[in-house]
């Protein structure tokens, strides 16, 4: 637990202004607390010199490019969007081990800002890395997208420019005392993860535009049903399989496998799944079975971490 919130924030800011001085820097953030944290971070020390830049990579929840960036606005941040989708889509075309994937999007973001970054003139970036993305990327247990330097990877020397993380020693609900002492919203200060390669890792297999459109429709049923229920993550998944179903007229239908999974966590380091009620888990697969057609499962993962990860890629 962090003892003095107030006082890493001055650290940091000052930490930030020392390093950067009067250069122009850009911090790559996604909507979710530990970016936004950073960028308020940013923001505090460096002002009107610090750009986000919300990349758009086609692999996000419903309407969160929009959403994200007039949020980000309305915090007196200024804001670029940009239009990555065919570029991160492309990457990942092909491929379907979840290392694979990763790695995948782990080059085309950085690829993406690197270019952005020279547009902007900017020659350090701020990103919101944790220390369950630094533990679990070097332990090997799965590779996160924002982790480099901790890897062996020097970013000045790959991608043209320095790169700074203030909360690289914080855990979630350390991040979340940061953002609350910040004065963000309590909605954005405990608003459930998503992934960094979004629902790229949501889509077990290769990752194609249909599937991707498939899984957000039920992540967004799924995260509309549980906004109400206290939990750490609730989304869904696509199974690589199709399992055979029965149609509205008594046929064979073969179709898709949509798996739930809602967990409690504190520090995403270990994870219990969440004991939901029956009439909710009805509601939330009536919903995915009437709007998404080609679903003819839905099952509910109860798998703790360990020996799962939250996440199925």
């Amino acid at each position: 637990m962090l003892r003095d919130p107030e006082k890493f924030i001055e650290d940091s800011v000052r930490a930030i202004r020392e390093r950067v001085g009067t250069a122009k820097a850009a911090v790559a953030a996604s909507g979710g607390v530990d970016s936004t944290t950073t960028a308020m971070l940013g923001k505090r020390a460096l002002g009107e010199n610090l750009t986000v830049l919300f990349l758009d990579d086609g692999l996000m929840r419903k309407n969160e490019p929009e959403s994200v960036t007039d949020f980000y606005r309305g915090l007196g941040l200024v804001v670029r969007l940009v239009n990555a989708k065919d570029e991160f889509l492309a990457a990942l075309k092909g491929l379907s081990d979840p290392e694979e994937k990763r790695k995948a999007f782990r080059d085309t973001f950085y690829r993406v800002l690197s270019r952005s970054l020279e547009e902007l003139g900017a020659k350090f970036l701020l990103q919101g890395t944790i220390a369950a993305d630094v533990v679990e990327t070097k332990k090997g247990v799965k590779t996160q997208h924002n982790v480099l330097e901790q890897i062996g990877i020097n970013a000045a020397k790959a991608y043209g420019y320095e790169l700074l993380e203030p909360l690289k020693e914080l855990y979630k609900d350390e991040v979340r005392q940061v953002a609350k002492a910040l004065g963000l919203p309590q909605d954005k200060v405990g608003r459930r993860p998503f992934p960094g390669p979004g629902l790229s890792i949501r889509i077990l297999g290769e990752v194609t535009e249909e599937k991707v459109e498939l899984v957000r429709e039920a992540t967004s049923i799924v995260e509309e049903e549980t906004e109400n229920f206290r939990c750490f993550q609730a989304f869904a998944v696509l199974a690589n399989d199709k399992a055979t179903g029965v149609s509205e007229s008594g046929g064979r239908k073969y179709g898709n496998i949509i798996i739930i999974r809602i967990v409690d966590s504190t520090d995403a380091m270990t994870a219990v799944p969440s004991e939901i009620s029956w009439t909710l888990l009805e509601r939330m697969r009536n919903r995915i079975l009437k709007e998404i057609p080609s679903v003819t499962r839905v099952l509910y993962d109860i798998t703790p971490k360990p020996p799962s990860t939250i996440e199925f890629e």
